[in-house]
């Protein structure tokens, strides 16, 4: 099974059917586009939810864990919210999928720790789902260390990170960062910061670039620092992309699947040309 979203992501790999998710929707004309799609694409059977009632029976009729759930913001018998706020209570990964978007609600949601938000805008918005659905069930794939000497910076970041379902280890230094990346070979993505005291993330990615390329490694720096020139410094040290705080949280995971991404792609043209 191989899929290729629409931002570029690939997916390749075996059926994902074996996951559970719930689809709380009660437009007939989406959630037929949504399980059409879902299911030729990755040979999910998602179940439906029309109703805060229908949702409520869902969860309670069967056991079995519950992967992934797609909301709207409202539902009949839910016109509140109440949906989300149950789905968020039950620690249930959730997308939203919705035609209601202000700043505010923006705000509102990102503060739920939800996984995604999907705007029902334009013709795509059901392949952004799909492939939104697609990260979050694959990116366990992907192994990737956060160094920062600050432990409320590797807190907010592991947070993000592992809300995404990645696969996350933490360095408080660069040394430690070292020690990691020989112990561990499938890391696939570093997020540095910038000012440490062992070593600075200008050095630690040269040292870094001794032996390890950016065909195995993509790196992102980090940076409160107000100096426009550490972007470019830091893009000649050897890193790949660089990001000043406070960033918003739609960038850092778009830069994150960005060179995930490229890495992918990467690997699959190596893998072309050795076979």
């Amino acid at each position: 099974m191989s899929f290729i979203g629409i931002s570029g992501m690939q997916y390749s790999g075996a059926s994902l059917s074996h996951h559970r998710i719930l689809v709380a929707e009660d437009s007939n004309v989406f959630t037929s586009m949504i399980s059409k799609r879902l299911k030729e694409l990755f040979d999910i059977d998602v179940e439906i939810c029309r109703s805060f009632e229908d949702l409520e029976l869902a969860y309670d009729k069967s056991s079995e864990k519950v992967t992934l759930a797609i909301s709207n913001i409202n539902l009949p018998g839910a016109e509140k919210g109440e949906a989300l706020e149950y789905l968020i209570d039950l620690s249930i990964p959730t997308i939203v999928f919705t035609g209601t978007f202000q700043q505010k609600t923006r705000d509102q949601l990102l503060s739920k720790e939800i996984v995604d938000y999907i705007i029902k805008d334009n013709i795509f918005a059901v392949d952004m789902l799909a492939e939104s659905v697609c990260r979050f069930l694959t990116n366990h794939r992907h192994h990737v260390l956060i160094v920062d000497d600050s432990p409320t910076a590797r807190a907010l970041l592991s947070t993000r990170l592992r809300r995404y379902n990645f696969r996350v280890s933490i360095a408080e230094s660069g040394a430690q960062a070292l020690a990691l990346l020989k112990t561990h070979a499938d890391i696939g993505l570093m997020v540095t910061d910038y000012n440490m005291p062992d070593i600075d993330g200008f050095e630690l990615t040269r040292r870094i670039r001794s032996t390890i390329g950016s065909h195995q490694l993509r790196i992102i720096g980090v940076s409160s620092s107000t100096d426009r020139m550490l972007s470019a410094r830091f893009l000649k040290a050897g890193g790949n992309d660089f990001i000043m705080r406070p960033f918003i949280d739609e960038e850092f995971y778009c830069r994150v699947n960005q060179n995930l991404d490229t890495l992918t792609q990467i690997r699959s043209a190596q893998a072309r040309i050795a076979a």
